[in-house]
């Protein structure tokens, strides 16, 4: 933390904001808003559309995801290598409304009994998809906000995404049962736009943020194209412990989060009867991980890094998951599964993911966008693949929900371990940038590959 004094107001109550970051953090607010929004919208769609199509065929629907997000990262890293940024980020975002356009067209022509068909290809687009648009939200903010600044300010930005989230999921909610499927899709394409536009706004002020006293990054190289392999993102990631270590802490989160959403599923299905009442109640779920996810990145996210640190506020979700998963090895109950689902969940988007970006800050440019793109979606669905198919073993052996706790406790505690491992390597690096290069404010540019 600097010395320099907090900008004063409602705002400034809330986080340590300083002058001239407001414009840059509204911005935010509102690109990682209307991403989020229009995914909500969409994912209890996708959820009801996996299960019409059959709990016992995820798995598979889980490795196409998998095969897709293998074959549009090269493409993705052709773009980030030969265009700036204000330009690849806008035709990948428009790219994905098309394609939402081309469901929302397939639905309303095609016949009932391609609905199946339909919604498993959306089920595995939809996967990709959020991802992806995340993941490059995530990156440009990275590129855009020095490692201090993000300490203390990634936790509010992630609050734009649940304030989107929460917006989405009440739209789905309340709208499911009346709206037909394809009327809630061209939302979705109406908030990608909304984050075309807010996306400009922010690179329009990068380069002012950065003369902010103290953060010194050159908004000039940000506006240029990254250059580079496009294999870069995947060979840097395999040469470098610390990307590595990042790639294990979302590979054992992702492992783990799949074993409760299958078992979430199994819940839908046998509770409620119909489709719309099953898009309905996952849009509920959604809605109370999101409002409890609010509460939590606006009064306790910066406070928590502030006191803690990285590495222990990293290591809190692992901690949660060992608790967890011991808890419903031992009374494995539908309220247990939701509640712990419904917490696991808002840790992960109120403290574990913005702290997690946080890990970027201190990386190469050219990691922040490959290197990252690669981890947060091939090896994300990675764990998906390895979750998916332990579940469906553990289920083909006759044993239940209890056996499944079991197996994840010790791969929670190994996440525990790496999360303070990357906490420590972190704080390592920044001192090393703080030390070569002072004037550019504790981590803008980002220290070696390995």
């Amino acid at each position: 933390m600097t010395d320099a004094t907090p900008a004063r107001g409602t705002l400034a109550r809330l986080i340590d904001i300083r002058p001239g970051e407001g414009p840059a953090l509204a911005w935010s607010w509102a690109y990682i808003f209307s991403i989020l929004a229009a995914y909500y919208v969409l994912r209890p769609i996708r959820d009801q559309m996996g299960i019409a199509g059959g709990i016992e065929n995820l798995p598979w629907l889980f490795t196409a995801t998998l095969v897709g997000m293998l074959t549009l990262n090269i493409p993705f890293a052709w773009l980030v290598k030969r265009m700036p940024r204000a330009r690849f980020v806008p035709l990948t975002y428009r790219f994905f409304a098309l394609n939402i356009l081309g469901f929302a067209t397939a639905l309303y022509l095609a016949p009932p009994d391609w609905d199946v068909w339909i919604g498993r290809v959306f089920f595995i687009w939809l996967s990709i998809f959020n991802l992806f648009v995340v993941s490059i939200f995530w990156a440009t903010i990275v590129d855009v906000f020095t490692n201090e600044q993000g300490r203390r300010l990634f936790g509010f930005i992630a609050a734009g995404a649940t304030l989107g989230a929460i917006a989405g999921s009440a739209t789905t909610a309340g709208l499911a049962k009346n709206v037909p499927t394809w009327g809630l899709m061209l939302c979705a394409v109406v908030l990608l736009e909304a984050a075309v536009f807010s996306m400009r706004g922010l690179a329009r002020l990068a380069r002012q943020l950065h003369e902010v006293p103290g953060s010194g990054v050159e908004g000039e190289a940000r506006d240029s194209a990254i250059g580079g392999s496009i294999w870069s993102g995947i060979t840097r990631t395999l040469a470098s412990p610390y990307l590595l270590n990042i790639s294990l802490f979302l590979l054992l989160f992702s492992i783990t989060s799949t074993f409760l959403y299958f078992e979430q599923a199994g819940i839908a299905k046998r509770s409620f009867p119909d489709r719309a009442s099953q898009t309905a109640f996952f849009a509920s779920v959604d809605l109370a991980v999101n409002v409890l996810t609010l509460g939590i990145q606006l009064f306790l996210t910066g406070r928590i890094v502030a006191r803690i640190g990285v590495g222990a506020t990293l290591a809190i979700l692992p901690a949660f998951s060992i608790l967890g998963f011991a808890a419903l090895a031992f009374a494995p109950t539908i309220g247990v599964i939701v509640a712990f689902q419904v917490l696991r969940r808002a840790g992960n988007f109120a403290i574990a993911r913005p702290i997690r970006e946080v890990l970027f800050t201190v990386v190469p440019r050219e990691d922040r966008y490959k290197a990252k793109s690669f981890i947060d979606t091939v090896v994300y669905r990675l764990g998906d693949q390895a979750g998916a198919w332990s579940f469906t073993g553990i289920g083909a052996l006759g044993l239940g929900t209890a056996s499944v706790s079991i197996v994840a406790v010790p791969l929670s505690v190994a996440w525990l371990v790496n999360s303070l491992w990357l906490g420590r390597a972190q704080e390592r690096r920044r001192e090393h940038d703080a030390l070569s290069s002072p004037l550019r404010g504790g981590g803008g540019g980002g220290g070696g590959a390995g």
